[in-house]
Order: C-alpha cells, then sequence, then structure tokens
C-alpha cells in the first residue's frame, strides 16, 4: 500500500442495501476511527455504518501535503473532510505541528525559514478548511518520543521560561485561526511509561493559559496494562489535569483473541463512561491494515469480528454506553476559557497580573468569578478580564475562573503559580571573564533559579548544598557536577561581566551514551536571550571523563550584572556538566580563513586530510586550531595547516577552524560540515545477467546508497534493520519497496559477468496513475547516467498487490566487472519487486570492430600496450578495433 493514495471517490451511500447503525449513539460522545491504507470504506460495512468520528492517519500530515515545497496535494484530505460531512460526524485534523513526517525540505531551512513554513502551513491549512472542529494541534512533544522535534521546537521559539515556550506558541497560532476548534495536545505512553512528563507538559501549558481544550491520550501502551494500573493512571491524570479527555488512538495489538477481548472488557468501560472523556478514536480495525506487527490490532478479520468486536457492538447498544456524560455536549466547543498568571513562577512582593480569556460561541457572558487558593478574589463584569494580585505568601496558589452566562450556565477553568523567595547568588555574583562551576547555580527555588524535571535529588553530591531542591548534584574528581540531566531542565547563574564584550567558552561534559545538547541564553524580565544555539554534547568514553567542548557566544555581553542561564535542550540522562570557563575575545574579521577535507565525504575509520588557509593583512598568523564538534582535534602553528582526522562514527561532524595571529586576536570561525559514509558493502551478491530485488539495496546508510524522504518505516516488513526509513513492504509472495515518493533512491553494487546490450523486465505494481522508476548507473564521479525509465501501470485505484511485468531495453551497453545501478523515483507511489536483466546482444569484440588504420600506442584486451607486429582486437582511444 502507498500513503500517497488517491482515495476512491465516494458515491452512491444512500443506496447502500442493509446499512446497519453506528456503534455510538450516544449525541455528546463518539466512537471513531481511522482511514484504512488511504481508503474510507473498506471491507463489507461501510465506515460511515460502524463509527461516527474520522481521523486521517497519514493523509492530513503536513509531508502528506506538502511533500514538495509550495505544492499542496489536499485531496485525500479533502475526501476525508467531505465524507464527515456528508455523514454529519466529526473530522480531527490530525497534525499541525509534529516532529516527525513533516517534509524534508524543511530540515534545510534557517530557524526564521523554519517559522515562517510553519506560519505558511498553518495558513494554508486555514484557507482549506476554515471550519475544523477538532485539531490535534502538536503531537508527541515529550522528550525522546520524536528524534526531529528539535527543528520544530527551535523554529517557534524554544523552551524558554515555562519550558514548553514553544507548544505554547503552536496552540496560540490555532487557536488565532481556529477559536471554535477543540485544540487538544496529543502523545503516547500516557498510561504507563511516561504519566509524569506528559501530565508535567500539559499542566504546564493549561496553567499558563494556552488555548488547549483537552488532553489526548493516544492508548497504545495497553496491551499488557492491567485493570488497575490503567484505572489509577487514568484518575491521577485527569486529577492533576481537571481538563477533557481524548481517547485517540486507542488499540489492541495481539493475536491473542481471548487477551484482546479481555483488555477490551476492562479498559474501554472505563474510558467510556468517564464524564471527562469527550470521545474514544480507534487506530484501525481491520486486521492486517493497522500499524502494529501484522496488523494484529485489528478487530475485523477477513470479513469476521474477533471477539473483541462482538463484544464492542453488544457494549456500545447498552443503555449505560448511551447515556454516558460528556464535557462537549453535542461534541462542540461552547465555551473558551483559559486562566493567565503572569508568570508561573513569581518572587515574594511582585505584582502579578491575571488575565482570564472568556469568550462563548452561542451565550452571553454575564460575569467571570476569579477564586484564589478556593477564595473568591474578584467578580469582573467587562472584559478583559484583567486583575493584578500582590504576591505575599510564599508557596503554591491555585486559580479557578468560573465563567457565568447569562441563562446562568457554568464554565470553569484552573491555573496555577507559585511564589518563591527571592533569588540570590550562591556564592556571591561569578565574575567573569571567569569559570561557572554547575553546581554553584542560584539560591532560590524551583522554577525561579532553576527547573528539574522531577522532586527527587539522584546525585551522590547531594550533601553538598542543602538548597539545591531536586537538582541532581554529582561527586567527581576534585568537586562537583551536575548530573542526571533531563530536556527542558535549566540552571541560572548571576554573574558580574568586568569587561563589556565577545566571548568564548570552554564547557566540560562527560556523556557515556551521547544524545545530549545544551544552550546558554542571557535571562532577563523580558524574556530569554539566545547566545550559542542548540550545541550536541559529544559522547565520551564513560561518565567520569570529561571532554572540553569549545565555542563561541553569537552576541557581547554587557558590562555588570546579570543572568546566564545554561539549558539541557536534549537527552534523557544524556550527560554531566562540570563547568563552562569564559574568557573575552578580541575579532579580527579581516583575517582570511577557510576549511577542506579531503576526501568528502569521508568513510569512517578512514583518514580524511583536514586543510586550514588562514591570513592576515595586518599582522602574522601564531596559530590555527581545528576541532571536530568543537572539541580540540590539533594546534598547528606552522604553515600548511594539514592533519589527518579519522571519523569514527556515521553521520556528519562539525569541522570548525580559528586562526590566531601574533597580537591575540581570532579570526571569525570557519565551518565545514563532513559528511561521514559507512563502507559500502553489497546487501547481496548480485550478478548480471541477473535480477536485482529492490528490498537489497546496499549497506552504508541515507544519503550514501538509499535516500527515503523520512525517517519513518511505513512498510514494517521487519526484513532488515539498516534500512533506517526504508518502506520494505510484505507484498508478492516476498518482500518489496513501497510507499515510494519522487527523489527516493536505492543503489546497488553489482558484478556484470557478460558486456553487451541488456533488456529488463521489472515486477512493478501501483494504485495510483503515473508512477515510475528510473535505472540509472552511478559513475566514479557520482554521476547518475539514465538508462531506463521504467513506467508502471496503474491496475486499480488503491490497488497495490496486483503485479505486473514491464519490459524494456537499456540505453547503453554494459561492460564486464563491478557497476553500480541506482533506481530512482520519478513518478511516486509504485511498489518495486525486483528488475530481471537480460544480455541479448553479447559483445564478442568483432561487432565493433572498425576498418583498419593508423594505430597510436595500441593495447590489447588485458590492457597490455602491443607493438606493431600484433594481430587482432585491440583498444585504441577507448574503441576496440580489429588490427588484421
Amino acid at each position: 500500500m502507498n500513503k500517497k493514495a488517491v482515495l476512491i471517490a465516494w458515491c452512491g451511500l444512500c443506496s447502500v442495501v442493509g446499512v446497519k447503525a453506528q456503534l455510538s449513539s450516544n449525541p455528546d460522545k463518539f466512537l471513531g476511527n481511522i482511514t484504512t491504507s488511504y481508503q474510507i470504506d473498506y471491507g463489507k460495512e461501510k465506515f460511515y455504518t460502524l463509527w461516527n468520528q474520522i481521523t486521517p492517519e497519514n493523509e492530513s500530515k503536513w509531508a502528506s501535503v506538502e511533500g514538495t515545497r509550495g505544492s499542496y496535494n489536499w485531496g485525500n484530505c479533502d475526501n476525508i473532510n467531505t465524507y464527515a460531512k456528508q455523514h454529519n460526524f466529526p473530522f480531527k485534523f490530525h497534525t499541525l505541528v509534529w516532529g516527525s513526517q513533516f517534509p524534508g525540505w524543511v530540515k534545510n531551512l534557517s530557524v526564521t525559514e523554519r517559522y515562517n513554513a510553519i506560519v505558511k502551513w498553518m495558513d494554508a491549512v486555514k484557507k482549506r478548511y476554515p471550519n475544523l472542529a477538532m485539531i490535534d494541534v502538536v503531537n508527541e512533544a515529550i522528550d525522546g518520543h520524536q528524534a526531529d522535534t528539535p527543528y520544530i521546537k527551535e523554529a517557534l521559539g524554544g523552551g524558554g521560561k515555562t519550558g514548553y515556550d514553544w507548544i505554547i506558541k503552536a496552540f496560540e497560532m490555532a487557536y488565532e485561526r481556529w477559536p471554535n476548534a477543540i485544540l487538544i495536545y496529543n502523545d503516547f505512553n500516557t498510561f504507563q511509561w511516561n504519566t509524569d512528563q506528559f501530565i508535567d507538559l500539559v499542566r504546564t501549558l493549561r496553567d499558563a493559559g494556552a488555548p488547549i481544550d483537552a488532553y489526548g491520550c493516544q492508548s497504545h501502551d495497553l496491551t499488557d496494562c492491567s485493570q488497575t494500573n490503567f484505572k489509577n493512571a487514568m484518575s491521577r491524570i485527569q486529577n492533576s489535569l481537571k481538563i477533557p479527555m481524548y481517547i485517540t488512538e486507542y488499540d489492541i495489538g495481539t493475536d491473542d483473541d481471548a487477551l484482546q477481548l479481555q483488555r477490551f472488557k476492562e479498559q474501554f468501560p472505563l474510558m467510556w463512561e468517564a464524564d471527562y472523556c469527550a470521545g474514544v478514536t480507534l487506530w484501525g480495525y481491520i486486521y492486517g491494515k493497522t500499524w502494529t506487527t501484522n496488523g494484529n490490532s485489528g478487530l475485523i478479520k477477513e470479513g469476521v469480528d474477533r471477539p473483541a468486536m462482538t463484544w464492542l457492538r453488544e457494549y456500545m447498544a447498552s443503555d449505560k454506553a448511551k447515556q454516558t456524560k460528556s464535557p462537549f455536549p453535542g461534541m462542540v466547543k461552547e465555551a473558551s476559557v483559559y486562566v493567565k498568571p503572569g508568570t508561573l513562577s513569581a518572587t515574594q512582593g511582585d505584582k502579578l497580573p491575571i488575565e482570564v480569556r472568556a469568550s462563548m460561541k452561542t451565550k452571553t457572558i454575564d460575569h467571570v468569578d476569579l477564586y484564589v487558593k478556593n477564595k473568591l478574589y474578584c467578580t469582573m463584569t467587562e472584559a478583559p478580564y484583567t486583575v493584578e494580585f500582590e504576591a505575599t505568601t510564599l508557596g503554591k496558589h491555585d486559580l479557578k475562573a468560573v465563567v457565568v452566562t447569562t441563562d446562568s450556565a457554568k464554565y470553569e477553568r484552573l491555573s496555577a503559580f507559585t511564589v518563591y523567595k527571592p533569588r540570590a547568588p550562591y556564592k556571591g555574583a561569578i565574575s567573569i571573564p571567569g569559570t561557572i562551576q554547575g553546581e554553584n547555580f542560584d539560591s532560590g527555588a524551583e522554577s525561579i533559579t532553576y527547573h528539574d524535571s522531577d522532586s527527587q535529588n539522584q546525585g551522590s553530591g547531594a550533601s553538598y548544598r542543602s538548597d539545591a531542591g531536586s537538582v541532581d548534584i554529582e561527586s567527581i574528581s576534585g568537586g562537583y557536577a551536575i548530573g542526571w540531566t533531563h530536556a527542558g531542565e535549566w540552571l541560572e547563574y548571576t554573574v558580574d561581566v568586568k569587561e563589556a564584550g565577545l566571548y568564548e567558552y570552554d564547557a566540560y561534559f562527560a556523556s557515556q551514551d551521547g544524545g545530549g545538547a545544551f544552550s546558554i541564553a542571557l535571562s532577563e524580565e523580558s524574556g530569554l536571550t539566545d547566545l550559542t544555539g542548540v550545541v550536541p554534547v559529544v559522547k565520551t568514553s564513560n561518565w567520569s571523563t570529561y571532554k572540553i567542548q569549545h565555542g563561541r557566544l553569537t552576541k557581547e555581553l554587557k558590562e555588570g550584572q546579570q543572568v546566564l542561564r545554561f539549558i539541557v535542550n536534549s537527552g534523557d540522562l544524556a550527560f554531566n556538566f562540570d563547568k563552562i570557563i569564559l574568557r573575552r575575545v578580541d575579532v579580527d574579521n579581516t583575517m582570511s580563513v577557510s576549511l577542506t577535507a579531503d576526501p568528502a565525504p569521508a568513510t569512517i575509520n578512514t583518514n580524511t586530510a583536514v586543510t586550514v588557509t588562514a591570513s592576515s593583512s595586518i599582522s602574522t598568523i601564531a596559530n590555527v586550531r581545528v576541532y571536530a564538534d568543537m572539541v580540540l582535534q590539533k594546534t598547528m602553528t606552522a604553515a600548511p595547516y594539514t592533519f589527518y582526522y579519522k571519523p569514527t562514527a556515521k553521520g556528519t561532524v562539525s569541522l570548525t577552524a580559528i586562526a590566531t595571529d601574533a597580537e591575540g586576536r581570532q579570526s571569525k570561525i570557519a565551518k565545514y560540515t563532513l559528511t561521514v559514509n559507512n563502507k559500502r558493502t553489497a546487501y547481496k551478491s548480485v550478478s548480471l545477467p541477473g535480477t536485482i530485488e529492490a528490498e537489497n539495496f546496499d549497506k552504508g546508510g541515507e544519503g550514501f546508497t538509499f535516500h527515503d524522504s523520512d525517517s519513518e518505516d511505513q512498510g514494517k516488513a521487519s526484513y532488515r534493520t539498516d534500512n533506517e526509513g526504508i518502506d520494505i513492504v510484505k507484498s508478492n509472495n516476498g518482500y518489496v519497496l513501497g510507499y515510494t515518493a519522487v527523489n527516493e533512491w536505492t543503489e546497488y553494487t553489482v558484478n556484470i559477468t557478460q558486456a553487451g546490450k541488456y533488456s529488463y523486465e521489472a515486477t512493478v505494481s501501483s494504485g495510483a496513475r503515473n508512477s515510475a522508476f528510473t535505472i540509472g548507473m552511478v559513475g566514479d564521479d557520482g554521476k547518475v547516467t539514465s538508462l531506463a525509465k521504467v513506467n508502471v501501470p496503474m491496475y486499480a485505484e488503491n490497488d497495490w498487490d496486483h503485479y505486473s511485468v514491464v519490459k524494456g531495453s537499456i540505453s547503453k551497453s554494459f561492460e564486464t566487472g563491478k557497476q553500480l545501478l541506482r533506481f530512482t523515483i520519478n513518478g511516486a507511489n509504485c511498489n518495486i519487486d525486483k528488475v530481471t536483466f537480460k544480455c541479448t546482444t553479447p559483445a564478442t569484440g568483432i561487432e565493433q570492430v572498425t576498418a583498419e588504420q593508423k594505430l597510436s600506442a595500441p593495447h590489447n584486451l588485458y590492457g597490455v600496450k602491443v607493438g606493431n607486429g600484433y594481430r587482432g582486437i585491440v583498444i585504441v582511444n577507448g574503441k576496440k578495433i580489429l588490427k588484421k
């Protein structure tokens, strides 16, 4: 199947015979589902006869709509939206902002360009669907859930003061465009593994006044969850958040019918009968066509209900199922109520503005009551509903706004902020130039001078200071360090800058496993000013070995006292942070520095020569330093500035060079991104004449031996572990390449055993029009020569299960020996099983003989130079000639 498939046009629904009623007849709560293999109606029963809400599985994701920048493919999403309107049930847009399945071209943009692209994307959705009822605004943003989240997070402003400012920004952008839509945050592992992180994220959004209307629990993690544990987790989440819940992606993935039935009977009534649950969406229902292993979460198998589906039909017909309450009567949002304190962390003595944003869809507001710590603080009768609160008492302050309409209906929203003691430097303001010791962050409190993701101090150096709260301080050789770091945590330091100007830094880290990143920012009342960008922390050999990462601040520091914030941008227990040394630098922008590497791309565990060219028009060069991922590799004091660097891991290495002149001035930082490839090896030996199985592309990696437009393996065939997102599908009694997109490619090392002219026979399928791919040969210079274009016929709309053989000829003759062939998709949606190559005209040498001519330095077929007396086939200027 292919995610870019064109849906079959809906027609003739009213003429269906024997239509069954939807499972949910509750007027306020839906039981929904998703599209199946890019189709709406699938199997014996029409979608609308079973479900009364629909979510596109992939069709409304950014990458599916705008895979090519500026070109929007709305067709599939339009069909789903129209279907929902025709049957008068909700359509949920899934999703606006996600650290996965956004277009690949977004990664190549600057931060500002990425932000503008997100704005343009939201504007395009607004223009196409101005009246959306439900939206997954942000999807799967808990740290570690999506590797590419930083691309989106950075574009929307980063974590900021709350740690989730970028998510708040996304919700504000959505609310600006769809004020009447139910705006949802959606994530997975909410009931078992990431419950605390989920609560912290959503509660922060709520308390900060973000226009979030509900939280979505995907519920993929419940196959092995007991009824007691599930009930307790669901209650804990709701008691912590007190806003509406959706079960957004429920499935029980197992081939064990009894276990699936048991879980449905244990869990589904708890979800459905909770009056704070607004609806349940199952994530697929046709066995073999869901995202789980072998599609085993499906409820209907070969047209027959599995026991869980039989039970679900019976349960949904019960009076209890029909009468349970919902937080959204009629499945729509009437009230928009959000409480926004001026800050979530106030200092004692602050005067804090508190705003209640309130609006109604059809009703009229009479007044708004604001409660602080469950006591009525004020009643407001005119918008804007804003009041000032003086923070005199330490501790948490719960807020509750009650909006009362003219018909006496009431709508509530909670928030909270905490009042702390004023900030104080731990050992006095830190002089800069100088050293910031990680453990000496300012005294204060959680969310005032630091933020830690849990309430436990797990470090071995906890006794160092009594006011550290839950910050994890580790004992290390010679002192202390910050350990047990998690994304979103931060520490602040009051510094006293003695000399204004630009500063460089040496940051000391230990990271046994890698995967973390940090940044440094200036923390002011107006917000955070980034000083470094997001910097990956290098992997070290163990937790006690520290490496120094060198960098330069991007903005000058002013003289005097100010607050610097050290931020953990990504990683889960990813690094220990010891200290940062800051030194003032004078930069001479007239100094010339450039950096190259040869060979490039480099190969893992193989030397590449790194060369720096440096010169100054007013002084002499004293030294040149070269860094790899900010770790010093070489200091060179005399030209030529060349050394050999051996990369140890596949990926990219950021090489930087800084020149220092005889007066101590430094150059601008020269940068070079070195791509490092694995060594290419054939996945399986292939000789031509013979057959290339499309799934057996060379080993090596993304961008080297293959290219896929995203990192998600949508085929889920589990054929090989090194596919890095290539979509391999079980099909045609084996494995095939599927879910293909334009410009994706795969390469194959082949051994041509017979020279000559060739034909091909490609076994392919497509359920869409205009599918095609080219067969090309890759030269030593990396250039691809096209050998044939294979036009893949469409068997039937949305049918990828019927294969045909397309025959044609190769445009250029093959020479014997190893060659590299490439299959490139230039018409999406084709499945490629295999391509068989046949030698139609073997090269004997006689066919290419020309008339005898004057020869210059002829060679025989073995490459040996021969004299004028030689008779037979010789090679002159690349041509075979018969010398008689």
